[in-house]
């Protein structure tokens, strides 16, 4: 599964530095696309504002197919505070600008699967797929509100993985 999950996160990243160009983060000394996995980066005591953040969770096979099919949730957390030029008064408006930088950056809802462990990444024989997103209410904690968004991200095993 993992080549399906970097597979999933190079697409979204590749495609929010088209949608958004200017939502990065400076990580580690490199400025790149506003999007990490928690899971490959040091533990947050806390989010970065205006990121999103994707989160592994379960993990699922059906084996009564030609090929293993395997699945695995992925949520996506995203939280802002709005904007200090207006006091964070727009906090609202740029939540909903990543909801619709969110949607946008999930479709279409297939990219080719790559093996990132080889340079250059190599080209697998099948794609990686996903569900619609499930968005959860809008969570607000004093001056910042956050949301998460849940898919179910699909991948047929190929032989050596």
């Amino acid at each position: 599964m993992q080549n399906a999950k970097d597979s999933f996160y190079m697409a979204l990243r590749a495609r929010l530095a088209t949608i958004d160009p200017e939502r990065t983060i400076l990580l580690r000394g490199a400025e790149r696309p506003g999007i990490l996995v928690e899971e490959a980066e040091a533990p947050f005591s806390q989010f970065p504002n205006d990121v999103f953040v994707l989160r592994w969770l379960g993990m699922a096979a059906d084996m009564d197919l030609s090929s293993t099919m395997v699945a695995e949730q992925c949520e996506i957390v995203y939280q802002t505070c709005g904007t200090q030029s207006f006091g964070g008064l727009d906090r609202g408006r740029a939540l909903s600008t990543m909801d619709e930088e969110l949607m946008a950056m999930l479709q279409p809802f297939y990219t080719p699967k790559l093996n990132y462990a080889a340079t250059p990444a190599a080209t697998m024989l099948t794609n990686v797929f996903w569900d619609e997103p499930m968005f959860t209410p809008i969570v607000i904690q004093r001056d910042q509100l956050s949301r998460s968004a849940s898919v179910m991200v699909y991948s047929y095993q190929e032989e050596g993985e």
